[in-house]
């Protein structure tokens, strides 16, 4: 396990010619080394130090990715590690795990998941599906209110966290991974805002930067 002085998951190495595994953890880091793994970045010393290590008399490279040994030696990879936020009781929640998981409840077009390692809980920035909201909104008694008004509304807010709990405890998903609040975006986020790549795939510092107020104010409440 190398941590830098950082909590890190546990790290399972590969090595180029012959493969290493740290047996004992199933899921953690995949850090490869051998002969096909370079000096370091060009003209950027910073970023190799941060990602290449000499160890054994071996250079490795730390990916980045989190992956998980199969039985029969297979490894998968499940996560990114700059996805992973420790929590302030110690436990690891993999944010990307949390929102593909969450993202396939009906209410969720689109989420993004926030974890501040000094709280014990995770909040989310979702962007509802208009046809669900607006069932939830008629089963709360809200039939005439519009898509923004729904947003903004606070008993709206509560319903939708409801939702994902229920959603994330059949997914099975811990009770410290479900958002414990939520902001309802209004906004579609499309590449033009600079909130998604071209593929869709969230730009988490980019939404979180946008919506920090409400983050604050989720953390607050």
């Amino acid at each position: 396990m190398y941590n830098n002085n950082k909590p890190t998951p546990p790290t399972m190495k590969i090595e180029y010619n012959n493969v290493i595994y740290t047996i004992e953890h199933r899921q953690g880091e995949i850090v490869i080394g051998g002969d096909c793994v370079a000096e370091g970045y060009y003209k950027n010393p910073e970023k190799t130090r941060e990602e290449f290590i000499e160890e054994d008399g071996i250079r490795w490279f730390r990916s980045g990715d989190i992956g998980e040994l199969h039985h029969d030696g297979c490894i998968k990879i499940i996560d990114r590690k700059k996805d992973l936020v420790k929590l302030q009781a110690g436990e690891y929640v993999s944010l990307g795990k949390v929102e593909a998981e969450l993202k396939t409840c009906p209410i969720v077009e689109n989420i993004c998941v926030y974890g501040d390692s000094s709280k014990t809980y995770t909040v989310a920035l979702v962007v509802p599906n208009p046809r669900h909201l607006a069932e939830l909104a008629a089963r709360l008694g809200l039939p005439d209110r519009d898509f923004d008004q729904l947003c903004h509304n606070t008993a709206v807010e509560k319903a939708v966290v409801k939702e994902l709990a229920d959603h994330a405890r059949k997914c099975g998903l811990e009770k410290f991974e479900v958002p414990a609040a939520v902001k309802l975006c209004t906004e579609v986020w499309s590449p033009d805002m600079g909130l998604v790549t071209a593929a869709f795939k969230i730009k988490r510092k980019d939404i979180q930067e946008r919506y920090k107020e409400d983050i604050k104010r989720m953390y607050a409440s």
